[in-house]
């Protein structure tokens, strides 16, 4: 088993930052993907980034290229969202998903992830 916790979700005007943090605990070593999604109200969850655990390979969907950052503190146990140039669209719930075994998953499908935090709400004003 394995527990995510998100928190760092807010209120931000367009243009501003947040970072989104997810804290990992249970049987992390089992752990090779961690990956954000996000999910609009009418809308499907959608794979935002995420970091394969044993290496640098990362994932970033097209809309938030160049402008979110995901990054892992492994002696934490953390994995973090670093979200600049925000706009609007970006407004959803954030969640945080684990991948574990000997497979590693599509790094944006969330049916290949095992766990889920709660999720963290992010709403950004125009």
């Amino acid at each position: 088993q394995v527990q995510l916790v998100e928190s760092g979700g807010g209120s931000v005007q367009a243009g501003g930052s947040l970072r989104l943090s997810c804290a990992a605990s249970g049987y992390t070593a089992s752990t090779n993907c961690l990956g954000w999604f996000r999910q609009a109200p009418g809308k499907e969850r959608e794979g935002v980034a995420a970091i394969y655990t044993g290496s640098t390979y990362t994932y970033y969907a097209d809309s938030v290229k160049g402008r979110f950052t995901i990054s892992q503190d492994n002696a934490k146990n953390t994995v973090y969202l670093q979200m600049n140039s925000l706009r609007p669209e970006d407004t959803a719930m954030y969640y945080c998903a684990a991948a574990v075994g000997p497979l590693l998953p599509a790094a944006d499908q969330s049916d290949e992830y095992n766990y889920w935090g709660q999720g963290t709400q992010v709403t950004v004003s125009s």
